[in-house]
């Protein structure tokens, strides 16, 4: 009759994929959503839920952003809004007419900083 010998290194695999299999579902146990066997997969559980914003942080968000125009900007067909120009900046067309007086040269180089 032949006797199994014992191996330390099977015992640490053994554990390593156990931990493997077990640890990512106990981290999903504290968070907002935990795995579920059903449609969505999930369920949600919102007294799990942890924000770092307070209530007063959040709110005066949400009024800068309603001043700003906030989401009437998808609704009016004026999204995305218009960029704040800078100092100096130039207008649409002064920026079209440079890139049709570039010479052939000009135009790889361009193309070629950019990737294309």
């Amino acid at each position: 009759m032949t006797q199994r010998r014992f191996f330390p290194a099977s015992l640490m695999a053994g554990l390593a994929a156990s931990a493997a299999i077990i640890l990512p579902g106990a981290a999903m146990a504290g968070s907002y959503w935990h795995p579920a066997n059903n449609e969505s997969g999930v369920t949600t559980h919102p007294d799990h839920f942890r924000s770092s914003k307070t209530r007063a942080q959040v709110l005066a968000e949400a009024e800068t952003a309603v001043r700003q125009g906030g989401a009437s900007r998808f609704n009016a067909s004026v999204y995305p809004a218009d960029a704040p120009q800078a100092a100096g900046g130039r207008s649409r067309q002064e920026v079209i007419g440079e890139l049709l007086d570039e010479t052939p040269a000009q135009r790889e180089a361009r193309q070629r900083a950019f990737g294309g």
